[in-house]
């Protein structure tokens, strides 16, 4: 699990990601980076209710918590990470959900490097 530090919490943090950063999206999930020069990367996650009722964005929202505890290692300090999961990620497997937040995540570094 990503550890509390570790948790985008502040609208104000999710809006500059969501506005400046660079985005890149699959079936299951939207991912937008910024590199904001601090010490510490995190990650935010967003599920509205599009996705489902409670239960089901709950486990969504925990999938995406577990993919993003491993990827947290690799990418850049200072980043943050909003990943916006779509209506499909509710009937993803977490394979699935997996590589594509993976691999949109591989696709939003790439832009916000360039």
């Amino acid at each position: 699990m990503l550890p509390a530090g570790a948790r985008l919490r502040r609208s104000e943090d999710f809006r500059v990601t969501m506005r400046r950063g660079a985005k890149a999206g699959g079936r299951t999930a939207v991912v937008y980076v910024v590199k904001t020069g601090g010490a510490s990367s995190m990650a935010g996650f967003a599920v509205s209710r599009a996705v489902g009722g409670a239960v089901v964005r709950n486990l969504v929202k925990r999938r995406l918590r577990a993919v993003m505890a491993d990827a947290l290692a690799t990418i850049p300090e200072g980043s943050h990470v909003v990943v916006r999961a779509l209506p499909a990620a509710a009937d993803a497997s977490f394979a699935q959900l997996r590589t594509d937040v993976l691999g949109a995540l591989g696709r939003a570094e790439v832009k916000a490097n360039s």
